[in-house]
């Protein structure tokens, strides 16, 4: 398995440094890798996501386990290495290697993606890019829950993020973390906690904490309209620290609020739980097409 030093020397026989704009910080903690695998649950033959594999640290322990890995990576550099280094399982179709971005849009998964999952079941098993961390994680515990009767669905998301957007998915109502992306996963899924990864488990060191969670789908999820929900929220959040009567009003949304609702609440201070009961009641107004949309 790959250290630090061998990464370092996979990088310099090629002459690539990391990158700050593409967030690589790269995990070489053997005893945080192996707990994030060990939590994923991945056995021989599964299937798993990979996003950002880097210079193949985390791909190295899924394949050792057995699993069938599709990575995705944005640098060319390294893809090009990961290529090379992992030429025999991508030649037994162990590994398949995407060159790009995981999501086409906000979100939308990558067709590139799409295709080479299939119609399989998969896990996100990925120490992700800062900057693609939250939409991806939206995305896949929504359009891919197995509720929803996705193609591919996900059976869970086991990933390394930073601290910060960790607590904003693990969110409770009243905080100032609380928001769209805590509502929708929270709707749709599970979050747990891993592990708490200080800055020296990666190189170069980052300037923040990072956290290891799970993102586990409900059996029942609270709404099978996540899509209803997410338009809500950009609605709500939108003017988060104003009064609820005066959001929907001024959005031409007018209903009867949910039990237990006031019109003198603001938006952060309501349950997932009474977010969705009033996507519900707002849904002829939330299923028109130019709802959330900016003016033009």
């Amino acid at each position: 398995m790959q250290t630090l030093t061998e990464i370092r020397r996979l990088l310099d026989e090629r002459g690539l440094t990391p990158k700050r704009s593409l967030g690589q910080n790269f995990l070489h903690d053997h005893n945080h890798i192996r707990r994030l695998v060990d939590a994923s649950g991945v056995a021989p033959g599964g299937l798993v996501l990979e996003v950002g594999p880097g210079t193949g640290a985390l791909t190295d322990w899924l394949l050792e386990r057995g699993a069938i890995v599709v990575a995705c990576e944005l640098d060319e550099a390294l893809a090009d290495l990961l290529t090379d280094r992992l030429a025999e399982p991508i030649a037994r179709d162990r590994l398949t290697l995407v060159r790009g971005d995981c999501l086409s849009d906000k979100h939308t998964l990558n067709p590139a993606l799409t295709a080479a999952l299939g119609d399989r079941p998969f896990r996100l098993v990925a120490n992700l890019p800062y900057g693609a961390a939250s939409p991806l994680m939206a995305t896949l515990a929504t359009d891919f829950h197995p509720a929803l009767r996705s193609p591919a669905p996900c059976l869970g998301q086991f990933v390394t993020i930073q601290k910060e957007v960790a607590q904003r998915v693990r969110a409770a109502p009243g905080g100032k973390e609380f928001g769209e992306l805590a509502i929708v996963v929270q709707a749709m899924a599970g979050v747990g906690r891993i592990a708490t990864l200080p800055p020296g488990c990666f190189w170069p060191a980052p300037k923040v904490t990072s956290e290891m969670i799970s993102i586990v789908p409900r059996q029942a999820p609270l709404t099978l309209r996540p899509d209803r929900l997410e338009r809500l929220c950009r609605v709500l959040f939108t003017h988060r620290r104003k009064q609820l009567g005066g959001v929907l009003g001024a959005a031409g949304i007018t209903i009867d609020l949910p039990p237990g609702v006031s019109p003198s609440q603001r938006p952060e201070q309501l349950t997932v739980e009474q977010l969705i009961a009033l996507s519900d009641r707002a849904a002829l107004f939330l299923d028109d097409p130019r709802c959330g949309r900016p003016a033009e």
